[in-house]
């Protein structure tokens, strides 16, 4: 009978297949236990006529092992070709991206010498829903989907991430003051998990002042939770001020499998030469091997690799002459540190980790039961410009005086909005607006409608001769209304 667990390994490509050979090299050198599969994905799966640019075979190998090691790809460019690491998160479900941060100043420069966060990114939802439309010859659009339970798993990721790993702290990111709903929800939710970890301290920033403080300050910041777009940012942000983005390695943890990689890129420019930088690989192998409970061989390779940078064996990409001692290649760095497996660093602290140390956690999100919803009204988006006289207007009160005839059924126009600014009634004198017009059509206080409703109105706009492009339907849930107001209104 064999210990050894089972994964799946991408060799990845550029600089991918030297820097996967050498972390494997070490993860073998340091005792781990490992029954590896290797699949194709990347470049050359694309380039053979396979739009995904994964290898059918690989998402049996991924459902058998659940654990899946991947060296850095390169996505074809020109179109057609969708991203493989936002294809792996949604079709994988790996709702949480974990990037933990340090800097290791004096042996690696940086201007900020107490940089030593976690970024807690939410990984499925948000803007990288990817829901895209051209609705007018001038609008184009996307949808931010923000989730109850997608919310609730990330923060309570966050929080047992930080119960786990002794961390003190945890900032949640919003933009809620413009985003009321979507962000809003993301914030109330944390508020509520919250309060269910009262030993750790717990505090919310709006995302702009957020990240200047981090660029300023990254010492005031211990476990950041977030959305997908702002997550994405703020770790690239947090990664170079450690002094080298290819320092950082992720986790992309999901209910049934788990994604371990470097945050850096193929680097295609150096691929070849053995001179790739293996460490933010390296380090995404120790998450994984505590992940997959090897927690003292993940500490023996993470305490060599300190070791190694403390004695100044450098890569080119934080060699600094008269600072370093010996630039090394990859095959050198990995030497070096297979030396020092069992060593621990004398200046840089030492990591210890147990069996509880960083472990992902199999969290769900609870589905929210169901209260009052009643419709209520529907907002309706034209594309709209009138030509008169080889002349053309965006007047809203032509438009509106079309409109509001139109009403019925219960409904009636009570505003026109462009580009978020309502513009009608009351339209400023200074608003520039663009061909495309939400228009509100509402019940009165208290009463509903029915789709049919709704439908009716559609059609009379439609033989009015206006080109309806999207509606929105507005409900109250429990009495509560479940739209934003226009800006202004």
């Amino acid at each position: 009978m064999t210990n050894k667990v089972p994964i799946t390994v991408a060799y990845g490509d550029g600089i991918g297949p030297e820097i996967m050979t050498a972390c494997l090299q070490i993860l073998e050198a340091a005792g781990a236990e490992l029954d590896i599969e290797t699949i194709k994905v990347g470049r050359d799966v694309f380039l053979s006529g396979n739009t995904s640019g994964i290898e059918p075979n690989a998402w049996d190998s991924l459902k058998r092992t659940g654990v899946f090691y991947k060296a850095p790809i390169t996505t074809p460019q020109g179109s057609g070709y969708k991203s493989i690491n936002v294809t792996m998160r949604k079709t994988l479900g790996l709702y949480a991206n974990v990037r933990p941060v340090r800097s290791y100043y004096p042996f690696v420069e940086t201007k900020h010498l107490a940089v030593d966060i976690v970024i807690v990114r939410e990984n499925e939802e948000d803007l990288y829903a990817g829901i895209e439309h051209r609705q007018t010859a001038e609008v184009y659009q996307t949808l931010k989907l923000i989730t109850r339970p997608g919310s609730e798993r990330i923060c309570r990721y966050a929080f047992e991430y930080a119960k786990r790993n002794n961390r003190h702290k945890v900032t949640c990111f919003t933009k809620d003051n413009i985003m009321k709903m979507t962000d809003g929800l993301f914030h109330k939710v944390f508020d509520e998990v919250a309060a269910e970890y009262p030993d750790i301290e717990n505090e919310h920033m709006i995302i702009d002042i957020g990240a200047a403080k981090i660029a300023n300050r990254p010492e005031l910041f211990d476990v950041i939770v977030t959305s997908n777009l702002y997550g994405d940012i703020v770790s690239d942000i947090v990664a170079e001020l450690s002094g080298s983005v290819g320092l950082a390695g992720s986790a992309n943890i999901g209910v049934h499998t788990s994604m371990f990689e470097a945050v850096h890129g193929s680097a295609p420019d150096i691929a070849g030469q053995g001179i790739g930088n293996p460490s933010g690989l390296l380090l995404a192998g120790v998450m994984m091997l505590i992940h997959i409970g090897q927690a003292k061989i993940a500490e023996k390779i993470h305490n060599a690799w300190l070791k190694t940078i403390e004695d100044g064996i450098h890569t080119r990409d934080i060699f600094r002459p008269g600072e370093s001692k010996i630039r090394a290649n990859t095959e050198g760095f990995t030497l070096a540190l297979i030396e020092r497996l069992g060593q621990r660093p004398l200046s840089l602290k030492t990591v210890k980790y147990s069996a509880d140390s960083n472990m992902p956690l199999a969290i769900e999100g609870r589905m929210v039961k169901h209260g009052k919803k009643e419709l209520v009204g529907v907002d309706m988006f034209l594309d709209w410009e009138m030509n008169e006289n080889g002349k053309t207007t965006r007047d809203p009160n032509q438009l509106a005086d079309s409109l509001v005839n139109l009403g019925g059924d219960g409904l009636t126009l009570q505003m026109i909005s462009n580009r978020g600014l309502k513009v009608w009634p009351d339209v400023p004198e200074d608003a520039f607006c663009a061909d495309h017009w939400r228009c509100r059509f509402i019940a009165p206080e208290g009463s509903t409608i029915n789709h049919s409703a709704i439908i009716h109105l559609l059609e009379r706009v439609h033989a009015a001769g206006f080109d309806f492009i999207k509606t929105e339907n507005l409900y109250k849930f429990d009495g509560e209304p479940g739209f934003s107001l226009g800006q202004g209104q």
